[in-house]
């Protein structure tokens, strides 16, 4: 209904923004993420997404239109609501997720809350085949088989690695000939 709506904001509250446009404040639900970039005074444009469910409307607004991309992806997901999905997106940028979701990295989604183990498998099962690599971390990372680089986040988890770093460091590894050429590059990379 709304694509996008552009005005000044005119308050900042934990998990929501008040956009002025045109006379009329939105009150629009917004990621951690998307409101560090606010500033109040400021004029700004938030991509929307108006939600309806059991009788309530909400609009939700996002600094990029990735942002708002990926959050209605993750609204695809069984058990997956927009304060779930909002919670996601406020610990992971979208590349983030994409990377988990490829890289079948499930411990990424560890710092988020409300998020349990069973929902972070659901969410790499269910949108598996709605992610594509070119989404991670603006490279092409994935020349190589995609279990290859499951495994190698796998063992840098078991090492005690965090979820979301290990699943960067992978994803940020264009080539490798072996798992354990790609999990050597990624601890150099996590090194620096």
């Amino acid at each position: 209904m709304y694509a996008y709506i552009s005005g000044i904001v005119d308050e900042l509250l934990p998990d929501r923004a008040v956009l002025e446009a045109g006379g009329v404040g939105y009150e629009l639900f917004c990621s951690a993420n998307t409101l560090k970039r606010l500033h109040a005074g400021q004029k700004e444009r938030l991509y929307t997404h108006l939600h309806l469910a059991e009788g309530i409307m909400a609009l939700y607004g996002f600094y990029e239109p990735e942002e708002k991309d990926m959050f209605r992806r993750l609204l695809t997901v069984t058990r997956v609501g927009p304060k779930l999905a909002l919670s996601v997106l406020s610990v992971l940028t979208p590349s983030d997720v994409a990377g988990a979701i490829v890289t079948n990295n499930a411990a990424a989604f560890d710092r988020v809350s409300g998020m349990g183990r069973k929902t972070a498998q659901r969410v790499l099962l269910e949108l598996k085949e709605r992610v594509d690599t070119s989404e991670m971390i603006g490279k092409s990372a994935g020349t190589d088989a995609p279990d290859m680089r499951t495994e190698a986040v796998a063992a840098l988890v078991s090492l005690g690695y965090d979820g979301l770093a290990a699943g960067k460091a992978v994803a940020a590894i264009e080539t490798a000939e072996s798992v354990e050429a790609l999990i050597t590059a990624a601890l150099r990379k996590m090194a620096k």
